[in-house]
């Protein structure tokens, strides 16, 4: 299945909205563009299983590049818009593009991409003017708008957002397939999510993370139409919501953090029952957050865990979830393993340890055989590093990242518990929860908390915060001490990145040991 059929079979039903701005795109002009761009891919001498990067707001454009590189059998990187430039050219040039195409909010960045990447052979600009790009708009209009003779199924290569260190390309073979071939990723969209032509999806962040890119791209695969957010907004996300009917959306537990914190008369003025439902996951949530956004929406959620890696996922509905609070459901691809770290032993049920997966998709860390050695153990499973453990019916439940992991006078302190907990307070926007040295203990448990109002930030507030989180937690779990951040480094996938916090109060520590 694939947009091909589409544009024939309904070549005027929008594919694709930018909802800021009103441009779309239909079927039969998405398939054109993306035919456009493969044929100018192969024009400039990209092949099968050749790497281009694309450096793009989420606009119809974007949609055209990867598009265009699916049919065409590369790999294709999107990578973050809110990079610099030596961020970016490290990523083209570890990903070994030879072809790079920027959006027009990169002009500025221009010349200096083009000296940091000396490996890349065209360089393409969309919508813009800079020295040394060619013109996108141009050069894909001058191609022909047929298929290309030679199509086959590419893939996305994309990057790790670096938020426990430097960012990795997470690859997975090609196979030569043609265009279309199922996986099952595509056939747990349409099982578990309804996906169909008559779905009308709103997605709220930034295309070029894993689950926007491929859950929108299936979208288009199955004839449905696409709602795309240029920046997320909580009233505007709901407003969409009732605007277009939508009936699928994606989310971050942020976002609902946010939408949960508007006032409740902006919260129950749009109507919301064409929403049936809403997907979340790439971060966790806390079980009031949850409830309470089932509370709202009603049994619509669906949480998955999963990862760029592919080697593992899980799903919950929500009437599981009410059943298993704070599961993150049972194995949809992989079965799920829990093995003490130290000694590599299977663990019982309901008792922590690493997450592994056995069974899961083939993929390996580009450049970095270490790391992906790393990732597996002696039996062939896989882990992202993640603490949980499983319950008799095979339903998983996620503590912490062990990369995440405090250890205070040897005693293992998982910050994700305190997180849940802080964030529910009425006055905090987001929180991290870290350990900090102490040179008793090696660790000692700190939360750098940012307010819904800065100015509430004061020294009382802070041992109020701390002696909430006690009413819920051990005392051990909770923060010793509160730091307030105006705004704390939160990837726009919604990933928190904790390293940076970290590097505040470790300095050039390598080492938890003081």
């Amino acid at each position: 299945m694939y947009i091909t059929q589409w544009a024939v079979k309904q070549p005027g039903k929008t594919a694709i909205v930018i909802a800021e701005t009103g441009a779309a795109r239909t079927y039969a002009q998405l398939e054109a563009m993306s035919n456009r761009a493969a044929q100018l891919f192969r024009q400039c001498g990209l092949g099968f299983r050749d790497h281009m990067a694309l450096l793009l707001e989420n606009s119809l454009e974007f949609y055209d590049v990867c598009f265009g590189a699916d049919r065409a059998g590369l790999y294709y990187t999107a990578i973050s818009t809110r990079l610099t430039a030596p961020e970016v050219a490290y990523i083209v040039n570890d990903c070994g593009a030879r072809l790079l195409v920027i959006g027009p909010a990169f002009a500025d960045m221009a010349a200096e991409l083009r000296n940091l990447c000396p490996k890349v052979e065209r360089f393409f600009i969309v919508g813009a003017v800079a020295d040394g790009f060619a013109s996108w708009d141009a050069a894909v209009a001058a191609m022909p708008a047929e298929p290309i003779p030679d199509e086959v199924q590419g893939r996305d290569m994309l990057y790790s957002s670096g938020t426990t260190g430097k960012p990795k390309g997470v690859k997975r073979p090609l196979a030569g397939d043609p265009v279309g071939v199922s996986t099952p990723f595509f056939e747990n969209a349409l099982k578990i999510y309804g996906y169909g032509e008559a779905m009308v999806y709103l997605s709220p962040a930034p295309g070029y993370h894993a689950a926007p890119l491929r859950y929108t791209m299936v979208v288009s695969r199955v004839g449905g139409t696409l709602v795309v957010m240029q920046h997320f907004d909580a009233e505007r996300a709901l407003a969409l919501i009732e605007q277009y009917g939508v009936t699928h959306s994606n989310w971050v537990p942020t976002m609902f953090v946010r939408m949960l914190k508007l006032p409740e008369e902006v919260r129950t003025k749009y109507r919301l029952d064409t929403h049936r439902v809403a997907i979340h996951g790439a971060g966790p949530i806390s079980i009031e957050t949850k409830q309470r956004m089932i509370d709202w929406w009603g049994p619509i959620l669906y949480e998955y865990y999963a990862a760029s890696e592919g080697n593992g996922t899980t799903i919950i509905t929500s009437p599981e979830w009410l059943e298993r609070r704070g599961s993150v459901g049972r194995a949809v691809i992989g079965k799920p393993h829990i093995v003490n770290e130290e000694t590599g032993v299977e663990q019982p049920l309901g008792q922590a340890g690493v997450v592994y997966f056995e069974g899961g998709l083939p993929f390996a860390y580009h450049n970095d055989p270490e790391k992906t050695e790393g990732a597996f153990n002696d039996k062939g499973w896989s882990t992202l590093g993640d603490i949980g453990y499983l319950d008799a019916e095979g339903y998983l439940y996620l503590t912490d990242r062990k990369a995440f992991m405090i250890i205070s006078g040897g005693v293992n302190i998982y910050p994700q518990e305190a997180e849940n907990v802080l964030i529910n307070h009425p006055l905090v926007a987001d929180v991290a929860v870290i350990g900090v040295p102490n040179e008793d203990f090696g660790e000692e448990v700190k939360a750098v908390v940012q307010l819904v109002d800065p100015a509430a930030a004061s020294p009382e507030l802070a041992a109020d915060l701390m002696a909430y989180c006690r009413q819920h937690l051990a005392a051990i779990k909770c923060p010793r001490s509160i730091d307030f951040d105006p705004a704390l480094p939160r990837h726009e996938t919604g990933k928190l990145y904790k390293r940076l916090i970290k590097d505040r109060y470790w300095g050039n520590k390598t080492s938890r040991i003081v």
